[in-house]
């Protein structure tokens, strides 16, 4: 490939930069980047075509349906509508989050392994509940009570403990027996 001289891009006195033209194709005198996009058009909707031909179009979910919410007024905040919807986001009020994270703080505890863990677990919910019940906001009112660490992890062990002996009982009863030997298998065995 030729070096470039520097002089290339300016006139031949050097002083002025030389506007180079777009290339143009020589059969349609369109500029090449307008037969590229012309080109890549047609290629799309041949590849469209054909997989239509090929049937993955059909069976398409909402096939057949009117478009949801098609002439109604618009909505500037409708894709945060539609992802709580679709990710079953609740939007509550402190208190009554607070209420239903209370009512599944043992399960949330039981999936954890280790007591630190847990005690910061605690640690963390109490805070939010004396938190919540300090900030005066509307709505109801912050029945929900702190947990005793200590009780709460005691709790956890004994469920931890039950459990796992549970597993172990399960793992065993799931083995087969070892068969006792009878005297023709031991004379086999020689």
């Amino acid at each position: 490939m030729p070096e470039r001289d520097r002089n290339d891009d300016f006139d031949t006195a050097g002083t002025e930069p030389v506007r180079k033209e777009p290339e143009r194709d020589d059969r349609t005198g369109r500029s090449a980047a307008a037969a590229r996009i012309a080109q890549q058009a047609t290629w799309v909707d041949l590849q469209v075509r054909q997989a239509m031909e090929r049937g993955e179009f059909d069976d398409l979910p909402g096939q057949g349906k009117p478009i949801e919410d098609l002439g109604a007024e618009h909505d500037p905040d409708w894709w945060v509508k539609k992802l709580v919807e679709r990710e079953n986001i609740a939007l509550l009020p402190p208190a009554i989050a607070l209420r239903k994270e209370d009512a599944e703080l043992e399960s949330r505890l039981d999936d954890i392994t280790a007591e630190s863990e847990v005690r910061r677990e605690l640690d963390d919910f109490n805070k939010r509940v004396v938190e919540t019940r300090r900030q005066l906001q509307g709505g109801p009112p912050v029945v929900t009570p702190t947990r005793d660490v200590d009780a709460e992890v005691a709790a956890w062990r004994e469920r931890r403990t039950a459990r796992i002996e549970a597993q172990r009982a399960a793992l065993a009863a799931s083995r087969p027996t070892p068969r006792k030997k009878t005297w023709w298998s031991r004379r086999r065995d020689r």
